[in-house]
């Protein structure tokens, strides 16, 4: 099996710790003036998605996980499994509804989202960092609504609200951060 060192470690870097997948969100080197140096990780279990902080002494090293990532198309969902596609191979996979339940209000039919693999089996899906979406649902623009001025809530396509500027109304395409659910810009 493949291991790092501490000297390996970087934001990113996918490794097994207390036997389940985990990627390192934070690292920091430390180097007291007395003592040995250290490398504290904040890391994110996939299976779980708890963030924990573990501090590393130098010269230890964590074994490598063996995570597959690929960029897939969502098909449908019949209401328990969402199904994606490989888009070179057409191969598809079921994953469950409880796994993906917050895809739920940004991803629409073909998006392409990125799955994770571990053992073969899917461990974690991600939304494409910015969708674009139908104002279904919002009270109508003014005369004189302003960029700079307020907000108001908005009904999308996928049924989720958001905030957006009041010019905008019902019909227009909007760009949304699925990070933080956050009105980006419009098409």
């Amino acid at each position: 099996m493949v291991s790092y060192s501490t000297s390996d470690f970087r934001t990113g870097l996918k490794v097994i710790i207390e036997n389940d997948p985990c990627i390192i969100i934070e690292e920091d080197f430390v180097k007291p003036g007395k003592g040995q140096a250290f490398n504290k990780i904040k890391f994110r279990n996939l299976l779980t998605g708890r963030v924990v902080e573990r501090t590393v002494k130098v010269g230890e090293s964590l074994e490598a996980a063996d995570i597959a990532e690929f960029e897939m198309q969502y098909l449908y969902s019949d209401g328990g499994d969402w199904y994606f596609m490989h888009p070179e191979t057409y191969e598809q996979i079921a994953i469950s509804d409880k796994m993906v339940s917050s895809l739920k209000d940004w991803v629409t039919e073909e998006d392409f989202c990125k799955i994770l693999l571990w053992n073969d089996q899917p461990i974690s899906v991600i939304a494409p960092n910015f969708v674009d979406l139908e104002i279904v649902e919002t009270d109508p623009g003014v005369k004189g609504d302003t960029v700079s001025g307020g907000s108001k809530p908005a009904t999308l396509s996928t049924g989720v609200i958001i905030k957006v500027p009041l010019f905008l109304s019902k019909g227009e395409i909007v760009t949304v951060d699925t990070r933080n659910g956050e009105y980006q810009g419009r098409k």
